[in-house]
Parts: structure tokens; sequence; C-alpha cells
């Protein structure tokens, strides 16, 4: 029975020792495996509004563990001085494209993509939602007034046409934020983001027309096709001929009429006869 005893213990000795180096072999790979590299970057020491420039004591490092997000900038001075062009939050890492290029300064100008022009739009507080199109919001451009080649004096001439759709809106006034309470602030001047050939065009209707924005989700980037509306249409009476554009003239054929011819018969004895006069109007 000692014997036997013995060896079981033995067995269970030489067992143990085995899982034992086995667990510790597992720790240790992992306990020693390759640490994740710390990167330092510059990011935002407080919250920092569209249009800023930015200044030492907005910016401060934090480390970063692993992959660095991509255009991160790695030293504060190449931010300082540059334009923000997108709101950026209190320990958020400062990216290049957040930022305007170097040179361009801050406000309104350094948020305008290559290729892009800021036009501004003169409206008034109660006309479509110019006190609601804040920065980043999404409008169509609305015309209304009396087309070429029409009368002023005619009310059914007046005609509204959608003149621009999905236009981004830069700014509001002369202050491109929300107010303290994230309200939009009523203005009299809202910049638009439009291409050159949408800045003629706007130009020129700020000039001749009637301006109205009317807002639209920024989800919404599908382009309506409309026709306009005449005032006419709104009470049902069809378009009326422009005034002045002769109409053309209307043209009758009427088939000739056959003419009227008087027939006698003469009888004479026996024999008879016929004889045919036309009518004293069809000689005339």
């Amino acid at each position: 029975m000692n014997r036997r005893l013995t060896g079981i213990l033995l067995l269970a000795f030489v067992v143990a020792v085995a899982c034992s180096y086995l667990v510790f072999r597992v720790v240790g790979k992992r306990i020693g495996g390759p640490q994740s590299t710390v990167t330092q970057v510059v990011a935002a020491a407080t919250d920092i509004k569209l249009g800023s420039v930015l200044r030492n004591v907005d910016l401060t490092t934090i480390n970063i563990a692993g992959a660095v997000p991509q255009g991160a900038i790695l030293k504060p001075a190449d931010a300082i001085g540059r334009g923000v062009i997108s709101d950026m939050y209190k320990g958020e890492p400062v990216l290049e494209n957040r930022l305007a290029p170097k040179g361009s300064g801050g406000g309104l100008a350094s948020t305008i993509p290559d290729g892009m022009r800021a036009c501004a739009v003169k409206v008034d507080e109660v006309v479509g939602v110019a006190g609601f199109a804040t920065p980043g919001m999404r409008v169509d451009v609305i015309i209304s007034g009396d087309p070429p080649g029409t009368s002023s004096n005619s009310t059914q001439s007046a005609q509204v046409r959608t003149l621009l759709q999905n236009i981004q809106v830069l700014s509001a006034g002369t202050d491109i934020q929300r107010d303290a309470e994230g309200k939009p602030q009523q203005v009299q001047v809202v910049n638009l983001l439009v291409t050159p050939e949408q800045a003629e065009a706007l130009s020129l209707a700020s000039n001749q027309t009637k301006i109205q924005l009317i807002l639209r989700n920024p989800t919404d980037t599908k382009i309506a096709k409309t026709e306009g509306t005449d005032l006419a249409q709104l009470y049902g009476v069809s378009k009326v001929a422009p005034v002045g554009t002769p109409q053309a003239a209307r043209v009758i054929h009427r088939a000739p009429r056959a003419p009227r011819v008087f027939l006698i018969e003469v009888f004479n004895g026996s024999k008879k006869s016929e004889a045919k006069f036309a009518s004293h109007e069809e000689k005339q």
C-alpha cells in the first residue's frame, strides 16, 4: 500500500508541475508580448467654433495608443494661426481636413472650398426661413416676379420659379454662429455656397426679382423638376397669351357652293323639251 500511494502522489506531483509550467508559459507570452506604440498628437484644449483662428491657448497634446487618425497634427506649430472650417470640441484631435490652408486666415473666407463662391442674399426677417438659415443647413432658392416681355400692370403675369436647389448655407449675417442657446439669429443677409455660374444667376435674381429661401432636409439631395407656377393657375384660370403677342388669324375654308339652276319644261303638242336657266344672283 505504501508503494502504491507513493506512486500516486508522485504522478500527481508531476502533473501539477507540468500544468504550472504551461500556465507560466501562456501568461508570460501575454505579459511579455509587444507593447502598442503611443503617439502624442495635438488636440483642442476647449470648444473651438467655425471660423476661429487657432491660438496657442486653444491647443493641447494628448497620447493616442495604437493607430493615429489620418491627418492628425503632431506639432502645435503646424496648427497655430490657421482657420477652423468645422466646429471642434474639447479633447478632439486636430486634423488637417478641419483646418484652412496656411496663410488663408480665419473667418468666412477660410471656409470656402476651392472652386466655390460665397454669395450674399438679402432677405428680411419674415421671408421664408431667413431667421432659421444657420450654417450647414440646405435651402432652395425661389424667385418671383414678372418675366421679360410681360406687362407689369397685369396681375396674372407674376410667376414663381425654383432657381437653385440643395444649396448650403455658409453664414447668416455678420455672425456665422448660433447664439448661446443654440437658436438661429435673426439676420438680413445669408451667405450661400455656390459655383461661379450659380453666383451669376443669383446676383441677377437679387436685382430683378424677389428671393425666398426654402428650408430642406440636409439628407434629401434629390433635385426636383418643377415647371413653376403662375398667379392665374392659383385661381384655376388657364394661362393667357402674353400681352403684345399677335394671335394667328384663323382661316376658314368653305366648300364652293353649287350654282342655282332653274329647269323649265316646254310642251309643244306631243313633243317635250327642257330649258335650263341660271339664277340672276349667279350671273352677277
